[in-house]
C-alpha cells in the first residue's frame, strides 16, 4: 500500500506541474487532458489509502494533488470556453458539420475534443468565475481545509454549475410519498425509538409517529420540523454525527437519504458509526450496482442489507420542494433497502449475511394498518398483519415461510 500511495504523492506531483506549465504556455487542451488524468489517479489513490487505513497525512497529500489537478482542469475549461466562443463568433467553429467557408478554417466540437455537454459545463464554469472571481479556487481550498475530497461533483455544487443552479435547487428536498411508508410499515417492525436523520418537513416522521414510534429528528437544514411532542429537530450534518455506543436502546434509522455525491458516504457512515439494529433507506434501485466507490462497496458487499423490497410499480413522483412546474410521472425505480444486525455464533453482531429480495406493489398497502413497533430493541419482521387485504396477507405468509426456512 505504501508504494501505491508514494507513487501518487510523488510521480503525480510532477505531472501536476507539467499540466500547470502547459496551461501557462497556452496549450489548454493538453493541460486539461493531463490534469484530468492526474485527478482520476489521485482520487483513486486517496480512496485506496483511506480504505486501508493509511496515515492521514498520506490521504491528505493525495487529496491535495487531486485538488491541484481539479483547479488546473477547471481553469483550462474556462479558457476553452472563451476560445470556443471566440471561434464561433468568428465563424471558425460549428456545433455539427463545418460551415462552408472559402478558407476552410472551421472545426466542430468533436474535432476540438469537446462534447456539447462539456462546452455547456465549461461556459457555466466560466460564467461563475466572472460573477465571483476566485470562487473555484476557494471552493477547492474549503473542501481540503475541512478534510474532505475535492471532487468535480462537489465543485459543481459549490459554484452553482449543476444542472440546476444553487438557487434553483434550494435545499434539494424531495418529500417521501406516503405510499412508500405504508408499504414499509406494513412489512417491517422497528424498535420503539427511530431516528430520522434527513427529516425534511416530516413526511416520514409523521407516519412513524402515527404508527406508534418515538421519533428523533435531525437534518442538515433547519426546517423547524418538530415531533408530536414539540421537540424540534437537531440541525446537523449526518456525515459529521458522532458514533453512538453499542447500546441496545440506540435508535433504529428510517430515512430517505440525500441522493447525489454524499449518498454513499451517508449510508456507510450510518453503518460504521451508528450501527443501528435495523435501518431502512429508500433508495434508487441502481444502488445495487457500482463497484468503484469504497463506501458503496462497504454498504453492499462488506455489510449487505438483509432485505430489499423492490417496488414493482413506480412510486408517485417525488418533486423537489417548491417546484411549480408541471408534475411528471416517475421514471425512477426505487426500493426499501433494510439492514439488520445479525447475531453470530460467537455472540457478536454483524450485518454480514445473505440478502433477500422481494417484489412488492405499493398499491396493495393503500389501506393497510401499520404493524407498530416491537416490544424490545431487537425487532422482528412482520409477526401480525392487521389488514384484511388478501394480497397483503398472502405476502405476509410468504415472508413468514421464508423466515421459518432460514431460521
Amino acid at each position: 500500500m505504501s508504494d501505491v500511495v508514494a507513487f501518487d504523492a510523488s510521480g503525480l506531483a510532477e505531472t501536476v506541474e507539467r499540466a500547470r506549465a502547459l496551461l501557462d504556455d497556452g496549450d489548454v487542451a493538453a493541460a486539461r487532458m493531463l490534469a484530468a488524468g492526474v485527478y482520476d489517479q489521485a482520487k483513486a489513490g486517496a480512496a485506496f489509502a483511506a480504505r486501508f487505513g493509511a496515515a492521514e497525512r498520506l490521504v491528505a497529500k493525495a487529496r491535495r494533488l487531486q485538488g491541484d489537478a481539479l483547479l488546473i482542469e477547471a481553469r483550462a475549461k474556462v479558457r476553452l470556453a472563451d476560445e470556443y466562443d471566440a471561434a464561433q463568433a468568428n465563424g471558425e467553429a460549428s456545433k455539427g458539420r463545418p460551415k462552408s467557408r472559402e478558407d476552410g478554417k472551421t472545426f466542430t466540437q468533436a474535432e476540438a475534443g469537446l462534447t456539447s455537454k462539456e462546452v455547456h459545463e465549461a461556459r457555466r464554469l466560466r460564467d461563475a468565475e466572472l460573477r465571483t472571481p476566485g470562487i473555484v479556487e476557494r471552493a477547492i481550498a474549503a473542501r481540503l481545509a475541512a478534510g474532505l475530497e475535492p471532487s468535480r461533483a462537489n465543485l459543481r455544487a459549490a459554484v452553482g454549475t449543476d444542472t440546476a443552479t444553487a438557487a434553483e435547487r434550494g435545499n434539494n428536498l424531495y418529500e417521501t410519498p406516503p405510499e412508500a411508508m405504508r408499504a414499509l410499515l406494513s412489512l417491517t417492525r422497528f424498535g420503539p425509538k427511530v431516528w430520522e436523520p434527513a427529516c425534511g418537513k416530516g413526511a416520514i416522521s409523521r407516519m412513524l409517529e402515527n404508527a406508534g414510534y418515538e421519533v428523533e429528528l435531525s437534518d442538515l437544514v433547519d426546517y423547524g420540523t418538530a415531533t408530536k411532542d414539540g421537540e424540534l429537530q437537531r440541525v446537523e450534518d449526518f456525515l459529521e454525527s458522532a458514533a453512538q455506543s453499542e447500546d441496545a436502546k440506540r435508535p433504529d434509522i428510517v430515512t430517505n437519504p440525500p441522493y447525489g455525491t454524499s449518498l454513499n458516504a451517508f449510508v456507510a457512515h450510518a453503518l460504521r458509526a451508528h450501527r443501528p439494529r435495523r435501518m431502512a433507506l429508500l433508495l434508487n434501485l441502481n444502488f445495487l450496482c457500482g463497484f468503484d466507490d469504497p463506501d458503496r462497496n462497504f454498504a453492499m458487499d462488506e455489510n449487505p442489507p438483509a432485505m430489499i423490497y423492490v417496488f414493482t410499480r413506480r412510486l408517485p413522483m417525488m418533486h423537489r420542494d417548491g417546484w411549480t412546474g408541471p408534475e411528471a410521472s416517475s421514471r425512477m425505480n426505487t426500493a426499501w433497502f433494510i439492514w439488520e444486525l445479525r447475531q453470530q455464533a460467537d455472540g457478536s453482531e454483524t450485518y454480514d449475511g445473505a440478502t433477500e429480495l422481494l417484489r412488492i406493489d405499493w398499491k396493495v398497502f393503500e389501506n393497510a394498518t401499520p404493524v407498530g413497533p416491537a416490544d424490545d430493541a431487537a425487532p422482528e419482521r412482520v409477526t401480525a398483519v392487521p389488514p384484511a387485504d388478501q394480497n397483503l396477507l398472502a405476502m405476509a405468509r410468504k415472508l413468514r415461510e421464508r423466515k421459518a426456512v432460514t431460521a
